[in-house]
């Protein structure tokens, strides 16, 4: 077998490997037999609720199984049809089965990606935050430059959009904006993307010198209905006020706008749509996806850490740089991930950011590392 070939096969092991590792392959067949005991019950379906979460962690748990064992077969099929096409002097089936291993080799370290979302509510829908920091109306036009790469993004992935607020800013762009972002592994994805982004560009504004921007990304799940968050009434303050907002299809300009405050934690969620009675539903379940963040957070170091280092949007706290002039540059301070495609990263091409960030865990480069190599 080739050298080259060799790692390809060596590349697809790894991630069987953490595939293995993730879903707990050797305990699989077990809790599958679990399941199916479960489901013969005649009363599971007396409560629909539990009965429907059981069956999706049941068919969760068989496309696990069948995903890893389908990999591990045409790996083995592969390399047996190239062993024999070496002996046989056959180039013709060992081409073809080298190329079946690079596509195998993709397909596998997708799976190892999806495989990485296996977090509590990686799953769930997700609000998404971005809020102008240091640089004036550079900052302003630099959020709303995000704002267009998210929505980007999420649309390309055929997730549902929703504008939760917005509010200009005073010459150009956007001071800040919220939205709900819907779809399978929606805050798996974009959860990655919390933190402080910079920007290094010329400025638009008829200055004519190069200018430092930043803006904040933070982005929380949507909280279950099967998670129960409580907020206690005395601790917040509800006010309604007049949009700030351009109009349009997404914002309104009535008294509707409701803002709500949370005293104990100083957390702030505002909603501009239609009515006021949705607003006041659309802010209570943005600030229980917050409150809910939070304690996620407490539990899982890696996220807290993030979190408590992530500082004001502002120097030397950012995750990522975009850099435009003097040459195109995007780079993550955690993962060293880089690319000179600025255009195409601003259009919304994020999934090879996200992945080297989700991919982190398992390289063991931590953020001070990867900004070490710097």
């Amino acid at each position: 077998m080739r050298a080259e070939t060799q790692n390809v096969v060596e590349e697809i092991r790894k991630s069987l490997a953490l595939l293995r590792q993730r879903m707990d392959y050797d305990t699989a067949s077990h809790r599958l037999e679990e399941f199916n005991a479960r489901v013969e019950d005649p009363t599971l379906w007396d409560d629909p609720e539990n009965a429907q979460k059981l069956m999706r962690e049941r068919q969760a748990l068989v496309d696990q199984m069948k995903t890893f064992e389908g990999i591990e077969t045409d790996l083995n099929d592969n390399i047996e049809l190239i062993e024999l096409g070496e002996m046989e002097e056959d180039d013709e089936v060992v081409a073809d089965a080298e190329a079946s291993l690079k596509a195998l080799r993709d397909r596998a370290a997708q799976k190892e990606l999806e495989a990485l979302l296996n977090g509590e509510a990686d799953a769930n829908d997700t609000f998404l935050e971005i809020n102008a920091g240091a640089g004036g109306t550079e900052a302003c036009d630099w959020a709303q430059m995000l704002q267009r790469m998210y929505v980007r993004w999420a649309e390309k992935r055929g997730f549902k959009v929703e504008l939760q607020s917005e509010e200009p800013g005073s010459e150009a762009g956007i001071k800040s904006c919220s939205y709900k972002i819907s779809g399978h592994n929606a805050y798996g994805w974009l959860k990655s993307e919390s933190g402080v982004h910079r920007l290094v560009r010329i400025s638009p504004f008829g200055k004519g010198t190069r200018e430092t921007s930043f803006a904040s990304v933070w982005v929380y799940p949507v909280v279950d209905d099967n998670i129960e968050i409580e907020v206690n009434p005395a601790d917040i303050r509800i006010d309604t006020y007049r949009s700030s907002g351009a109009g349009g299809q997404h914002v309104n300009t009535t008294d509707s706008a409701v803002r709500i405050t949370h005293a104990p934690t100083g957390i702030v969620v505002t909603s501009s749509e239609k009515s006021q009675h949705q607003n006041r539903d659309i802010a209570m379940k943005a600030l229980k996806s917050r409150l809910y963040q939070m304690e996620l957070d407490k539990r899982n170091a890696a996220i807290t850490e993030a979190h408590e280092n992530k500082g004001s949007a502002g120097w030397g706290n950012q995750i990522r740089s975009y850099v435009l002039q003097p040459y195109q540059m995007v780079k993550d301070l955690r993962t060293s991930h880089e690319t000179s495609d600025t255009s195409g990263v601003l259009d919304g091409d994020l999934d090879a950011f996200m992945a080297a960030t989700l991919a982190m865990d398992v390289s063991g480069k931590s953020r001070a590392e990867a900004t070490a190599e710097d």
